[in-house]
C-alpha cells in the first residue's frame, strides 16, 4: 500500500464520515464555517434510486414535522422540491388513521404534519442540494480506517480510497455519521478515550414491505393508515402501516416481534395485514395492485451510545445520526433526530465560534437532547417484549410507560392532550411538556369523548378504497 498525506490546510476544514442523510445534513451545517469533505463508502446514484449502504430504505419512513422543519432551515425549499416530485405533505392528525394500543385516534384539526415519500426520493432531494454547495466535496468509494490524534484531540481520519491508497485527511473537526455500523467506540479507545456506555433494547422485530399501485381515486388525498401493536396483550407484537408515496403508490410495511415475524412470502403478506388488531390495512391492500416483491429487514434493534457522558471528550470530534442512537424504525424518528442534530451543530458553532475550546463537547451534549426524546419514545414499548433486554424494563421505564399509556388513552378523546402528545411524537417539543400540571390533571380525568369503535375513514375514503 502507498501512503500519502493530504495537502496542507490554510482554511478551516471538516471531514464527515458517511454520506447518509445525517452526514449530508451535518456537512451542510458545517459548510457555513469550513471546507467540508464527505467520505462515503458507496457510490451515490445519479437520481432517486436505491443506495447499496441503505438496505432499510425500502420500508416506510415517517418524516415528522420536527425533522422536516429542521431540514427546511438548513436547506430552504426542500419541502417544495419534495412535493413537486410527488411527495405527500400530510396534515396531522387530520390525515392519519391510527389505531393506538389504547384505541383509535380521532382526526382532529391540523396541528402538525409529516412528509411521506420513498426514502430514495428524500435522500436524493437532500443530497442534490447539499452537494451543490461550493464548500462541500465528496470522496466516494472510500473506506474509513480510523481516526488520527490522541485522547485530547482528534486531528483527522485515515481513509483507504477506491484505488487502494491509504490517505490521511487532516481536519479541524471530524464527524462520524457512519450509522449503525459505526466503529467510533473502538476508535476512541485506541486513542486513549473512555468507551461510551451502551443501552440496547431488542424486541426481535422483523420488517416486511411491499409497494402497491393505489386505486386511482385515492392517489391524491388518501390518509396514512397505521395499526400499532399492543404490548399489554400476551404474545408477539404485530403492526402494519400503509402510506402514500410518489407515483400514485402505496408503501406498506408489516412488522412482528419474536414468534410473530412477517416473511418474504407474497401470498402471506396481505393475510398478515388482515390478522392485525384491526384488518383495515389488509382490506385496503385487497383493492390495490402489488408492484414489487416483499422485502424483509431485521436491522431493528434500539441501540444508544451515551457519548455525551464521557467526561474527557476529545476536541475536534463528533458523533451523529444512527452512530449515536439507532431506533426501531416503526417510530420514524431517525431522520428527524439527524436533522435536528445538524441544526444544533450549526447553532452552537454560530454561538461560540469555530475552533472554540470545548465546542465539540457542547455539540455532543446538544445532540443528546433530540436523541433522548426519540429514545424514550422508541423503547417505551419495545422494552416490554420478551427478550428485549437481559433484565427487563427498569422501574423508571415501567413508570414512564404507564404514564404515557394513560396519555395515549386520554388522547383518543381529548384534542388538547392529543395535540401535546403529537408535539412530542413529531419532535417539535421535548417530553417535558407531558408532565405539566394541566397534562397530569387531564391524564387523571381520561378521555372526554367516547372511544371510536371503527377506523375514522370518511365516506369518500371508504368508497374509494372499496371501488
Amino acid at each position: 500500500m502507498t501512503e500519502r498525506l493530504a495537502p496542507a490546510r490554510t482554511t478551516p476544514t471538516a471531514v464527515v464520515l458517511g454520506g447518509s442523510l445525517a452526514g449530508l445534513l451535518a456537512a451542510r451545517a458545517l459548510a457555513e464555517h469550513a471546507n467540508v469533505t464527505v467520505i462515503e463508502r458507496d457510490t451515490f446514484p445519479k437520481g432517486p434510486q436505491p443506495r447499496k449502504g441503505l438496505p432499510q430504505a425500502q420500508h416506510v419512513h415517517l418524516f415528522w414535522s420536527g425533522g422536516a422543519d429542521a431540514v427546511e432551515r438548513l436547506l430552504p425549499g426542500t419541502t417544495h422540491r419534495l412535493t413537486t416530485a410527488g411527495a405527500h405533505r400530510l396534515a396531522l392528525p387530520t390525515h392519519m388513521v391510527a389505531y393506538s394500543p389504547r384505541g383509535w385516534f380521532r382526526r382532529w384539526a391540523e396541528s402538525h404534519y409529516m412528509i411521506l415519500c420513498s426514502r430514495d426520493l428524500l435522500d436524493w432531494t437532500v443530497r442534490e442540494q447539499v452537494l451543490a454547495g461550493h464548500r462541500i466535496t465528496v470522496l466516494e468509494g472510500a473506506e474509513v480506517l480510523g481516526l488520527t490524534g490522541d485522547a485530547a484531540a482528534v486531528t483527522g481520519a485515515r481513509v483507504r480510497t477506491a484505488d487502494g491508497a491509504d490517505l490521511t485527511v487532516s481536519a479541524d473537526l471530524v464527524v462520524d455519521a457512519t450509522g449503525r455500523t459505526s466503529r467510533a467506540p473502538e476508535w476512541l479507545t485506541s486513542l486513549g478515550t473512555a468507551r461510551p456506555a451502551v443501552r440496547e433494547v431488542d424486541a426481535g422485530l422483523v420488517y416486511a414491505s411491499r409497494i402497491y399501485q393505489a386505486p386511482r381515486d385515492t392517489w391524491e388525498h388518501f390518509p396514512a393508515v397505521l395499526v400499532q401493536a399492543d404490548p399489554r396483550v400476551p404474545g408477539p407484537g404485530q403492526a402494519g402501516g400503509l402510506v402514500p408515496i410518489e407515483g400514485g403508490r402505496w408503501l406498506c410495511t408489516m412488522s412482528g416481534t419474536r414468534g410473530g415475524e412477517p416473511t418474504k412470502d407474497a401470498e402471506a403478506f396481505e393475510e398478515f395485514a388482515r390478522r392485525l388488531r384491526d384488518p383495515i390495512v389488509g382490506e385496503l391492500l385487497a383493492q390495490a395492485q402489488p408492484l414489487t416483491d416483499v422485502v424483509v429487514s431485521r436491522s431493528t434493534i434500539n441501540r444508544r451510545h451515551f457519548y455525551e457522558k464521557i467526561r474527557n471528550w476529545p476536541e475536534g470530534f463528533l458523533v451523529t445520526g444512527d452512530a449515536v442512537a439507532a431506533y426501531n424504525p416503526v417510530y420514524g424518528h431517525g431522520m428527524s433526530v439527524a436533522a435536528q442534530s445538524a441544526l444544533a451543530m450549526r447553532k452552537l458553532i454560530r454561538q461560540h465560534g469555530w475552533g472554540t475550546p470545548g465546542l465539540a463537547r457542547r455539540i455532543q451534549k446538544a445532540v443528546a437532547r433530540p436523541v433522548s426524546a426519540a429514545w424514550d419514545l422508541a423503547t417505551g414499548q419495545d422494552v416490554f417484549y420478551p427478550g428485549a433486554t437481559e433484565s427487563g424494563p427498569t422501574l423508571q421505564e415501567k413508570l414512564q410507560a404507564g404514564y404515557v399509556n394513560r396519555l395515549i388513552y386520554t388522547s383518543t378523546g381529548n384534542g388538547r392532550v392529543a395535540r401535546t402528545v403529537t408535539d412530542v411524537i413529531t419532535l417539535q417539543k421535548g417530553s417535558h411538556v407531558l408532565v405539566k400540571p394541566s397534562m397530569l390533571l387531564a391524564a387523571a380525568i381520561g378521555p372526554l369523548r367516547p372511544q371510536l369503535t371503527r377506523p375514522p375513514l370518511t365516506a369518500e375514503e371508504l368508497k374509494a378504497s372499496n371501488a
